[in-house]
């Protein structure tokens, strides 16, 4: 139980020292450029201040943050041949747009490569990029979080965004997902329909 306590940081206030975050910050550096490194830090620590305000467990949180993009950093000729290797289902969508896969992908390398079996953790890597309906509390901190973290380059509505996270989870996954799928559309991308069924999922609830 003590060595169990100590692995996982359990009864402490800070998720970034335990051996297992440690030996993840090790790896997932080696496969980032500085700059999404930084960014990775970053979404783990405001997914953790977001935990803490909505009553959702913090270290999944703060490990969830630093695994989202964990398949970022590869071309997308690498991806589409990793998407292959681990089995990753593909659509038409994830075919024209290859940079979609890598929250597909890096669910599967959390999973394989450093040794997560948390279904709640895996589906919020999954579905940071496009959403989906039915989301749990844990995918909606890492969607936010990965939208509003401090290394954040500014965009039309991250300000917007940063208020609704901290008053209400919902009104800020809506907004940005309206914002996200009215950028893409006026930049004539592809949107998944995951992302369509995540806002009508969010309208329907209102």
């Amino acid at each position: 139980v003590e060595q169990y306590i100590y692995k996982f940081g359990l009864y402490t206030d800070d998720s970034s020292n335990t051996p297992q975050v440690m030996e993840i910050n090790k790896k997932i550096h080696s496969l980032l450029t500085p700059k999404r490194f930084r960014h990775t830090q970053g979404v783990a620590e405001e997914a953790q201040k977001l935990a803490k305000l909505y009553g959702e467990d913090e270290y999944k949180a703060y490990i969830a943050g630093l695994l989202h993009d964990c398949a970022k950093c590869f071309t997308p000729h690498e991806q589409l041949q990793l998407c292959e290797k681990y089995s990753v289902e593909m659509d038409p969508v994830l075919y024209e747009q290859p940079a979609l896969t890598h929250s597909f992908l890096g669910a599967k390398m959390a999973e394989r490569d450093f040794g997560i079996t948390d279904d709640d953790i895996l589906n919020a890597i999954k579905y940071h990029t496009t959403g989906r309906a039915g989301m749990s509390l844990l995918e909606k901190i890492v969607y936010i979080a990965d939208c509003i973290e401090p290394n954040r380059e500014y965009y039309s509505g991250l300000k917007e965004i940063r208020e609704l996270a901290y008053i209400d989870i919902d009104k800020a996954m809506k907004f940005a997902l309206k914002n996200t799928l009215e950028y893409n559309t006026a930049k004539g991308r592809v949107i998944h329909p995951l992302s369509y069924e995540a806002l009508y999922d969010f309208e329907e609830e209102e």
